[in-house]
């Protein structure tokens, strides 16, 4: 008698591979969906910088569209503002240094952008101050994970003798170049990666803002002239973008 032996079907073979293949379709589609609501979540845009650079009154010329009266804050001012593609929340956070750190770590986690607003006008004697502020925001962990944009917002330039914003970006970067090389000598005991954060760029050559992970661009405003006029067009650009 003929021994006819057909094909061996292993009949978990087919079933193991459909699994696998719905097991990595369902990994995928919980990956692209938290990744699509971290993403949504990102709405804000945070205004920051010193005291006195002008912030609150550039945020009441894009919520409000008209000038009011401010003092030095002493909480978050909290607006929305209507972009061409999407609805931005907007987040004035006080420039004090006793208060600034804390709204910026409250609130970091959702920004989509950072504008940093200078006072183009006294930069020169609040050097210091104002690189030290950036460089921390440059080198937080949330920061560089999230990689928002970064405005550098050169304010006040109604008045005569006011920074423009090529010469701003110069005198950062110099500053910055020289804290980031003090920043790293105090470093020199801890994690290495900890410390090449702290380099800010290429730590072989002078510091550009180009050479960060982060995009940063500048840009030039008045919030306020005696006039009453005022001039954010360049801000309202970089917002268009998001």
């Amino acid at each position: 008698m003929v021994d006819r032996k057909g094909p061996v079907i292993h009949e978990g073979t087919d079933f193991t591979q459909i699994f696998i293949s719905i097991f990595v379709l369902v990994i995928t589609l919980v990956l692209f969906i938290l990744y699509k609501r971290r993403k949504s979540s990102r709405q804000g845009i945070l205004l920051t910088g010193l005291c006195d650079s002008g912030k609150t009154l550039i945020y009441s010329q894009l919520i409000y569209n008209k000038n009011v009266q401010t003092h030095t804050s002493i909480k978050e001012n909290i607006g929305s503002y209507l972009n061409t593609n999407d609805t931005l929340k907007i987040v004035d956070i006080p420039g004090h240094e006793r208060l600034r750190d804390k709204f910026f770590e409250q609130y970091k986690g959702i920004a989509k952008g950072i504008v940093f607003v200078v006072d183009s006008l006294t930069l020169q004697q609040d050097i210091r101050d104002a690189a030290e502020f950036l460089y921390n925001i440059l080198v937080d962990p949330v920061v560089l994970s999230n990689c928002p944009s970064l405005l550098i917002l050169c304010n006040k330039q109604d008045q005569t003798f006011a920074k423009g914003g090529t010469a701003v970006k110069s005198i950062f970067e110099k500053e910055l170049n020289t804290l980031r090389i003090t920043k790293s000598k105090q470093l020199d005991s801890v994690d290495p990666k900890v410390k090449k954060a702290a380099m800010l760029g290429n730590p072989d050559e002078d510091f550009d803002f180009a050479a960060l992970r982060v995009k940063v661009d500048i840009a030039e405003s008045y919030a306020y002239h005696k006039n009453g006029s005022a001039d954010i067009e360049g801000l309202k650009k970089w917002l268009a973008r998001f």
